[in-house]
């Protein structure tokens, strides 16, 4: 299908910018080459698809490049932008590790966990109601593809540990060491928010209290980056 950029598209594609509209019409966007082609290979449903060029083994509307940059949130426009479809599966697997995110607000925070969750073979994440969408743009982004293959709830945190009968761990400035910590391969990990940590009715569940300690002379830094304390945690859970 060959056609011109309508002002429905234009309405559409920056209505989706807003994760009311997200659900609204429960489709998102996603940017570039690489990314759209992980989308397409995957067993998400796509919508829409515009390109300047026919780069893809899907129906496409062809766009110029100054259309491209009218529906684009990169500064650069990526040669294509697309809309899939937010798939409705919401069952959740409580088998492994569960990774369990307590308000992570920041979306280059979120895309960087799920690419961890995909590398450390984390197969479900469960987010508190508040922790950023994962279907914002700059979430996919961040993401690089690894949207397609980690499953995604977003829940009530404290209700959902209460019924999972796992062990939960956190991290915290007085925990055990994680280096120190024989650690299992099933369970339910909880990460807290940037500012604030773990939050107290989700601290009252944890059930083995870990932390990643400081080794630095001064031991001045007052904490880590959400997305690097997790690379940490995530790579000493699955140690042989």
């Amino acid at each position: 299908m060959t056609s011109n950029l309508s002002k429905n598209h234009i309405k559409l594609i920056t209505s989706l910018n807003q994760k009311k509209f997200r659900v609204q019409h429960q489709l998102f966007v996603v940017e570039g080459v690489k990314g759209i082609q992980e989308f397409l290979n995957s067993s998400f449903e796509l919508h829409l698809l515009f390109s300047t060029e026919a780069l893809f083994n899907a129906e496409m509307i062809t766009v110029t490049e100054k259309e491209l940059q009218k529906i684009s949130t990169l500064k650069s426009a990526n040669t294509a932008v697309a809309i899939f479809k937010i798939p409705n599966d919401n069952k959740l697997n409580s088998q492994g590790l569960t990774l369990a995110l307590d308000d992570v607000r920041d979306p280059g925070n979120l895309g960087t966990i799920i690419r961890l969750c995909d590398w450390f073979g984390i197969k479900n994440l469960v987010c508190s109601k508040a922790t950023v969408d994962c279907y914002n743009s700059k979430v996919v982004q961040a993401t690089m593809g690894s949207l397609t293959r980690v499953h995604i709830n977003y829940v009530d945190l404290e209700t959902y540990i209460n019924t999972a009968e796992k062990a939960v761990f956190g991290t915290f400035m007085d925990g055990h060491s994680i280096y120190k910590e024989t650690l299992p391969d099933s369970g339910i990990i909880v990460m807290g928010n940037e500012a604030n940590g773990i939050s107290t009715a989700i601290e009252k569940l944890v059930t083995k209290r870990l932390s990643i300690p400081r080794f630095g002379a001064l031991k001045a830094t007052e904490s880590l980056n959400v997305a690097t304390a997790t690379a940490i945690v995530l790579s000493e859970f699955r140690r042989v």
